[in-house]
């Protein structure tokens, strides 16, 4: 019996780091597109919006693109959208980098700026603090994840929505406590590179797609 892959557009609107995710997804079981066209994006099983530089730079590419219509429909229907490191971060309200205070896109509630921490930027692999019940870190609660960055929401304040469950909230701490992945209905995005943690990242790619 023939196994069938779950169709996932990684969203291609100019950032750097496009081509390493589609190949991770790849590996991790899904037929991958890289793409902006919108009818792609409607009908694929999965979206996932990576992302890379500075929160207003990436607000900038993806309105280019209608970016945030295109997500806000697929989300408004039920499916699943995946944002990654700055793809998560504009999923907030705000993003304050540099002195630029930029409108996200406004999903979650909140505030991205930057974490009090002795060195920045956070590089390198650390542990989390995975949510109770989470689907993405199935079997990998105890492994370290690859992050770089600078920024990151450091609090979380989405209360339940309607039919959607309690969002489901992992966390990680560089200085300060930050939002290392989030799980709320369709919408779930992580802080860390997924595409470069090694075969943890892939098997949380793999939970991912089990949802599709």
């Amino acid at each position: 019996m023939s196994v069938v892959q779950p169709t996932v557009v990684v969203l291609d609107y100019g950032s750097g780091n496009v081509h390493s995710a589609a190949k991770a997804l790849e590996v991790a079981g899904a037929r991958v597109e890289l793409t902006a066209d919108a009818a792609r994006i409607r009908d694929a099983d999965g979206l996932v919006v990576p992302g890379v530089g500075a929160f207003d730079a990436v607000m900038r590419q993806l309105d280019a693109v209608r970016g945030g219509e295109k997500i806000e429909r697929r989300l408004a229907g039920g499916r699943a959208v995946l944002g990654i490191c700055v793809g998560m971060q504009v999923l907030f309200e705000r993003g304050i980098e540099r002195g630029a205070d930029t409108e996200g896109l406004g999903e979650w509630p909140g505030v991205v700026d930057q974490l009090d921490a002795p060195v920045l930027p956070h590089m390198g692999w650390n542990t989390v603090e995975v949510a109770d019940g989470s689907v993405l870190f199935e079997g990998i609660g105890d492994q370290r994840f690859y992050f770089v960055h600078s920024n990151a929401a450091r609090s979380w304040t989405l209360d339940p929505i309607g039919a959607f469950a309690h969002p489901k909230v992992t966390w990680a701490r560089h200085g300060d406590r930050f939002v290392a992945a989030a799980e709320n209905g369709p919408l779930c995005a992580t802080q860390f590179h997924p595409e470069k943690s090694g075969e943890p990242g892939i098997r949380l790619l793999a939970n991912w797609l089990k949802t599709l």
